[in-house]
């Protein structure tokens, strides 16, 4: 009769099943191609590490060749933060690959009521080097780095003898322990200068490291390095 139905033919029946299976197996396939690339072109276009989102480590160089293995400003040693949470005391030397910004910091918590208080150590940081780039206008990552080569003795003078008979020898002095003694000597100078003085921390320590970075003698660091120098060569 003219109602009869149609002849199933089962090969489109399977081929319409089976199509859209494949289709959603080549768009799973497709879609993690696609994230890998993406994630190979975030590791290309990875952002340049800037301290603090400002400041550049690029151009940043150690003037002074002895000192290139102990102030760690480049490569690996480039951080967003001068605080890393490294466990640098754990061994001899280990504090040589600390990033030298953050070492920075750390010398600021000084004195008992100051102990442990490490972001207020970064927060006056960042402020000494917004400070510093509006007074010198250059990198102030590169004028920290400076600052921290001019103060470092070149020589000391050590007690030699016993049993009452006391006398001072020179002697050199390693480059780790310049860079050692230069940090300590500008976070001295800073915190005195702003002791009992209206001027702020920044302000005090962004002075102290433009004029030690300057080798100006109106640095407290710079007047003690000679001190010890002068003392030193009268020992010899």
């Amino acid at each position: 009769s003219c109602y009869q139905t149609p002849p199933v033919n089962n090969k489109l029946k399977v081929a319409d099943v089976e199509e859209p299976q494949y289709e959603e197996e080549v768009a799973e396939e497709v879609e993690a191609e696609e994230e890998e690339e993406e994630e190979y072109a975030y590791a290309d276009d990875a952002p340049e590490v800037k301290l603090f989102g400002k400041w550049s480590f690029d151009d940043v160089e150690v003037r002074d060749i002895s000192l290139v293995d102990y102030i760690a400003c480049t490569g690996d040693h480039a951080t967003f933060l001068p605080h890393t949470a490294g466990r640098y005391q754990k061994k001899r030397f280990r504090k040589a690959s600390c990033p030298i910004v953050e070492r920075l910091a750390c010398c600021l918590m000084k004195k008992g009521r100051n102990a442990g208080k490490k972001l207020m150590a970064v927060r006056i940081v960042q402020h000494t080097l917004e400070i510093i780039h509006l007074l010198t206008d250059q990198n102030p990552i590169q004028v920290v780095v400076d600052a921290i080569i001019n103060p470092g003795p070149r020589e000391d003078s050590t007690r030699v003898g016993g049993a009452g008979v006391v006398r001072r020898q020179a002697v050199d002095m390693s480059p780790f322990r310049r860079v050692n003694y230069a940090l300590y000597l500008i976070a001295t100078g800073a915190r005195e200068a702003s002791f009992r003085n209206l001027k702020t921390m920044a302000e005090c320590l962004a002075e102290e490291l433009i004029n030690a970075a300057r080798g100006s003698s109106n640095s407290y660091a710079i007047k003690k390095k000679d001190e010890i120098e002068r003392v030193a060569k009268s020992n010899r």
